[in-house]
């Protein structure tokens, strides 16, 4: 008897849990580059792709993403990006192993700018970049990680 209480009990508290207001964590364009990297970090294609805008990023203009390139490299289809942002890839090798900081996010209504750093920790090396995002059928994607080349 008290064990089935218990049950119905912890069922009615389930049930009531689920009818709050759903919370939207990627409301929050920061958030979606820390989702990015943690994609990055394993290797998961379908979440990569779901924060990344390919016609942009697919663009022949776009300036190459990887930090310390010395030519621009150019990608002809979203198979190609996923391939370089997952383990193996040339830019998950070179982002990966820097200490990675996202930073303030000046948002606009369609638009967003992340600051986000790399560390070198072994020299103290930092670059220094914006993330463009912007609204794509509601939802937050990345259409440049326009890296300068910038040190701090």
């Amino acid at each position: 008897m008290i064990r089935k209480a218990i049950f119905c009990l912890a069922a009615a508290l389930v049930v009531i849990g689920g009818c709050g207001p759903k919370i939207d964590t990627e409301s929050d364009p920061r958030k979606i580059i820390i989702n990015l990297f943690n994609a990055m970090d394993k290797s998961d294609r379908s979440a990569l792709a779901h924060y990344l805008d390919f016609s942009s990023l697919l663009k022949t203009n776009v300036a190459d993403y990887a930090l310390q390139m010395d030519s621009m490299r150019v990608f002809y289809d979203p198979e190609q990006i996923l391939d370089d942002l997952v383990k193996g890839g040339l830019t998950n090798t070179r982002w990966g192993g820097l200490q990675r900081i996202v930073g303030d996010a000046q948002q606009g209504t369609d638009t967003a700018l992340v600051d986000v750093s790399f560390i070198n920790q072994g020299t103290g090396t930092q670059y220094l970049t914006k993330f463009g995002l912007r609204k794509v059928g509601g939802n937050w994607k990345i259409f440049s990680f326009n890296f300068k080349g910038g040190q701090k």
